[in-house]
């Protein structure tokens, strides 16, 4: 792979005269000309160009402060951005080298910068994934407020933004660490989730999860609960 130096990568910005129009996220050079309305000078990314300026795609920030390769402090959100910006470019434009620097050595070999931001990003997918499934198990409750009736909690086969074949009823969710619980829907038939159809299990779905906690006042099967103001 092309390896270009600091000083090769700002030739690269576009202007007249110069050879083309670059950019790095993560060390990884990419050319963006045919995004020039963009990344050109005058566009509104044009000072992500002839640099890497990885923290930027992150922050937001696109102030000199911001437009660094820096990554350290950012927030697992954060880094999943980055992420994302990356399969972006990988998908959208064509890559061209490596930046020496931060993320690369001199021979185009990962540094243990790189390998540290990759360990966190893989951290915070694998994240994303626990919670993505969690939510699949434990779908948001739907819920609404009135002055004279209280609020009200409901479950749906939509509720929570979560499609599924079954409704559930609401169940109270605590979690370690966490402050205050919140409404989810809960599976009140068949195996706890997943775990396979046996009759070991029986017929609850995960209403004895040990981390759920019923609704006083109402009933243990029912697909709404009023509480009252």
């Amino acid at each position: 792979a092309r390896l270009l130096s600091a000083a090769e990568l700002r030739r690269y910005r576009g202007a007249p005269g110069e050879p083309g129009l670059y950019l790095a996220l993560l060390g990884r050079v990419f050319d963006v000309e045919r995004g020039r309305k963009h990344y050109g000078p005058g566009g509104a990314y044009s000072g992500l160009a002839g640099r890497d300026a990885t923290r930027a795609f992150a922050s937001g920030d696109f102030t000199p402060a911001g437009l660094v390769d820096n990554v350290s402090g950012l927030s697992p959100s954060e880094l999943l951005s980055i992420h994302g910006w990356l399969s972006f470019y990988n998908d959208n434009y064509e890559p061209v080298g490596k930046l020496v620097g931060r993320f690369y050595d001199e021979n185009g070999a990962p540094t243990e910068a790189l390998r540290e931001v990759e360990a966190a990003i893989e951290e915070a997918l694998q994240f994303q994934a626990e919670s993505e499934q969690k939510k699949q198990q434990f779908p948001p409750c739907n819920s609404e407020w009135s002055s004279t009736k209280g609020t009200r909690f409901w479950c749906s086969t939509q509720s929570g933004g979560v499609r599924r074949a079954w409704a559930g009823v609401p169940r109270l969710l605590y979690g370690p660490g966490w402050r205050r619980s919140r409404c989810v829907c809960v599976r009140s038939s068949g195996p706890p989730w997943g775990q396979p159809a046996s009759s070991q299990h029986g017929d609850r779905g995960d209403l004895d999860h040990p981390h759920l906690q019923q609704y006083e006042g109402c009933h243990p099967l029912a697909q709404q609960c009023v509480l009252p103001t």
